[in-house]
């Protein structure tokens, strides 16, 4: 019965919910009056004469003074306390209008106390019925899709880890929706412990076990978004011993810019898990090279180029072009960053252009260059995937080494102050194509830095090892495996490597290539280095899931060893060498390494075009080993047409051989 008037309240029209409201008001302001005489005169009042007229002025005046100040248009099921603070304004009002009337009006009998009886009753019983209003119908959860019960959409009970402001927040936000019901609060506070939020008590995080029993709770949220990262990460590492499913707040910067809110909860970010925190900018380095110019991005629309853009934005170019091979990918990345500029009110300041073209196509690139005087250039156009690369090489050299080469020979004609190659932890020592080509392409930078003839324009290597969530990424791949209910892939138990955000990693390439004096190989650092097993056994955790594992054979996710791909090692470095130096930034060095001349590095080139072209990948290979420190190929020639071209050949003089027999 309780549920189906709940059930007919919540489905009436606006209007008739006011004018329930209104009638309620109505009763209350006469039934207010009425009790403030019988308080007064301590009986059971019955008004006399003239008063008759004050009990019919009372509920209009008060219905009137509430519709002004909106209480008719708030939704009574999820008004939040701050709305009493309303309701004692328009009461307040209302008794002061109602005073004046009593004054006015000359009627006899009336005592002065009444009228702060009055307000008091009138804001307590206006106010009591909205939240017990509130309380009665926020605590029946029904569908109205053919008015099916509660019972079909039940909430899941999940804990909040933090009682600050944040928290309190975010349990008033779940506690208006339909999928999360908060039952208890965690915090750190000992003071704060065994005291009570609109209801629901703050715990120890000893207690945790005791609550995910008692209350069956499926999921911790952490509503911390302004603690730093190693705070969460020592939070997140202490709740992997939990078979919950930890998700988090988004961040201070999301909620107040409006991308998000409060309650849009999301997973763990793998930056907390990895408790890696941020070095605040240099504001004048972030500038240097982009304030009032003409910047251009390579691969603009990859993971790492359009996170370069929208920074780049944010420091007030004059001119951003977009170079970009994939056209959706520059679509997307100028859609994006158009809608950025209408929200900062910058498009009328800064113009953008986007430019569909390869850095393979010199004309293409030079004509770019010099049209609109590009004055800093950031080249993160590139290919990345060491397996796929490993099948393509061919590919690989013309997009990783003559893209750079000829993208640097466009910027030199042009005139172009600054250019920033986007490098990677895979050129230090490389045991794969990818490596290789890259390195190559640091050392074509390095000699065109050495050579006079070159040298107007500022070449600068920044050189960094895996950035979280890009494509390619191991995160988004696990984080796909676990949702399939896996396995999750690993290709060895021993693999580690570094990670970083892509924003840091776009902040701190900017800082980098304002540094540059020329020729210079800056090394990110990339803190403590990570072992994917316990990436992948900590994503696992936290998705509330036990690994299925010989000790644990009832888990729900288990892990696969894949083995090494073709070219992959177990661990990557970021120095060929022992000469490194600090630089006035922590999280930038200077590495100083092996240079080849100009003159010699141009006749390799102008042998590995010629073997490109042909296909001719052992001379390829040869020239990347006698210019590449380091490079063992771990594997051979990987070229797919290359191999079925052999393979051909060799069923082609089995068959003559036969023939000749």
């Amino acid at each position: 019965m309780e549920s189906q008037l709940a059930h007919w309240l919540i489905g009436l029209s606006r209007r008739k919910k006011a004018f329930l409201l209104i009638s309620a008001d109505v009763f209350f302001a006469v039934l207010a009056l009425w009790l403030a005489f019988s308080l007064r005169w301590g009986v059971l009042y019955i008004p006399k004469g003239d008063q008759w007229y004050l009990f019919a002025a009372a509920p209009l005046i008060a219905c009137a003074v509430f519709a002004r100040l909106g209480l008719y248009r708030a939704i009574i099921r999820y008004i939040e306390i701050r709305v009493l603070w309303t309701i004692i304004q328009a009461t307040s009002f209302y008794a002061l209008i109602f005073a004046f009337v009593v004054y006015e009006s000359n009627i006899q009998g009336i005592p002065r106390t009444v009228t702060p009886l009055n307000w008091l009753l009138t804001i307590l019983l206006v106010g009591s019925s909205r939240f017990f209003a509130r309380w009665w119908l926020g605590d029946i959860h029904f569908s109205l899709a053919g008015g099916r019960n509660a019972l079909a959409c039940r909430k899941r009970n999940v804990v909040i880890y933090g009682a600050g402001s944040a928290g309190v927040q975010l349990a008033a936000a779940l506690g208006h929706g339909r999928e999360y019901n908060p039952v208890a609060f965690i915090d750190d506070d000992l003071l704060l412990h065994h005291q009570k939020i609109n209801g629901v008590k703050i715990h120890p995080l000893s207690s945790l076990s005791q609550l995910i029993k008692k209350y069956h709770v499926s999921d911790v949220l952490l509503a911390m978004p302004s603690a730093s990262r190693s705070r969460k990460s020592e939070i997140i590492r202490l709740l992997e011993a939990y078979a919950v499913h930890v998700m988090s707040m988004p961040g201070l910067s999301d909620i107040a810019q409006g991308k998000v809110t409060v309650d849009a909860l999301q997973e763990v970010d793998i930056a907390d898990l990895l408790g890696r925190d941020c070095v605040a900018p240099n504001p004048s380095l972030l500038q240097a090279s982009i304030n009032g110019k003409v910047v251009m991005v390579t691969g603009a629309g990859g993971s790492i180029g359009s996170e370069l853009c929208r920074q780049i934005i944010s420091l007030q170019p004059l001119v951003l072009v977009l170079f970009e091979l994939c056209e959706y990918a520059l679509y997307t990345i100028e859609k994006e960053l158009n809608h950025l500029l209408e929200k900062i009110g910058r498009v009328q300041d800064i113009e953008l252009i986007a430019v569909l073209g390869s850095v393979v196509n010199s004309a293409r690139i030079a004509k770019v260059c010099k049209t609109f005087n590009v004055q800093t250039i950031y080249h993160a156009a590139a290919y990345k995937h060491v397996p796929m690369v490993e099948r393509n090489p061919g590919e690989a050299v013309w997009n990783n080494i003559f893209g750079t080469y000829h993208t640097a020979r466009a910027a030199v004609a042009a005139g172009v102050e600054t250019f920033v190659l986007i490098s990677t932890d895979k050129a230090v020592r490389p045991t794969n194509t990818m490596g290789a080509t890259k390195r190559f392409a640091e050392l074509i930078l390095q000699a065109f830095s050495a050579d006079r003839k070159f040298q107007q324009t500022r070449f600068i290597i920044v050189r960094f090892g895996n950035v979280l969530g890009s494509s390619g990424s191991v995160v988004p791949l696990f984080r796909e495996q676990i949702a399939r209910g896996g396995p999750v892939t690993v290709t060895d138990a021993r693999i580690i490597r570094y990670f970083m955000t892509i924003p840091e990693a776009a902040q701190l390439v900017i800082q980098a290539g304002a540094m540059g004096q020329g020729g210079d190989v800056f090394v990110l650092d990339m803190g403590a280095p990570v072992r994917i097993l316990d990436l992948a056994k900590r994503m696992i955790h936290l998705s509330g899931l036990e690994v299925k594992d010989d000790d644990h054979p009832s888990g729900e996710i288990e892990i696969s060893f894949t083995g090494l791909r073709p070219g992959e090692k177990l661990y990557e470095e970021l120095l060929i060498g022992d000469k490194v130096s600090e630089t006035g930034h922590p999280r930038i060095m200077c590495a100083e390494e092996q240079v080849i001349p100009w003159t010699e590095l141009e006749k390799m080139l102008v042998t590995l075009e010629q073997a490109a072209k042909n296909d001719d990948f052992e001379t390829v290979r040869d020239i990347l080993i006698r210019a590449v420190l380091g490079f063992a190929p771990q594997c051979e020639i990987g070229d797919v047409l290359w191999k079925k071209a052999r393979e051909s050949l060799k069923a082609g003089e089995g068959f003559r051989a036969k023939l000749w027999n």
